[in-house]
């Protein structure tokens, strides 16, 4: 069954759909391809968009399902953003609008991170975004209320 795009609470972009058979697509300008437009593919792309339009996130500094192994398995985060000199410094996690941002979820998200060891780390599912200011040297992090433009961080 073919995923209907819902409305987010992130902007609104236009983005390149298509449809083949019965299958949507949505169009990555990030990996320039189209990919099944699935409800957290939904929500990833909202989100990248919204990290390039609004916060001014370079594209050329943004990775979309990186690898990483976790446990001796083998995983993929969402979102993986770069500063300037390569290193990694947040790692977004992306849900279907339909999964409740949990403690379950934020700590999959920290998981990741713990082999990541990013500065910033965030989870949406479109509707509802949390933001975490990570110290990893005193193990301690701090939601914010506000997710800061790229050259902020």
């Amino acid at each position: 069954m073919a995923f209907t795009p819902v409305a987010l609470n992130l902007p609104g972009y236009p983005f390149k759909l298509t449809k083949k058979e019965a299958q949507h697509y949505i169009f990555d300008e990030i990996r320039r391809k189209h990919l099944v437009l699935t409800p957290e593919e939904w929500v990833r792309q909202h989100f990248i968009q919204y990290l390039i339009l609004e916060k001014k996130f370079p594209k050329s500094l943004i990775q979309i399902e990186g690898g990483l192994t976790l446990n001796s398995l083998q995983k993929r985060t969402d979102v993986v953003i770069y500063n300037r000199h390569g290193e990694r410094i947040m790692i977004v996690e992306c849900k279907s609008p339909s999964v409740k941002i949990s403690q379950a979820v934020f700590d999959q998200a920290a998981r990741y991170n713990s082999v990541h060891k990013v500065k910033w780390l965030v989870v949406t599912n479109g509707l509802v975004h949390c933001y975490a200011a990570i110290d990893h040297q005193e193990g301690q992090f701090a939601f914010i209320e506000e997710l800061p433009e790229y050259n902020s961080l």
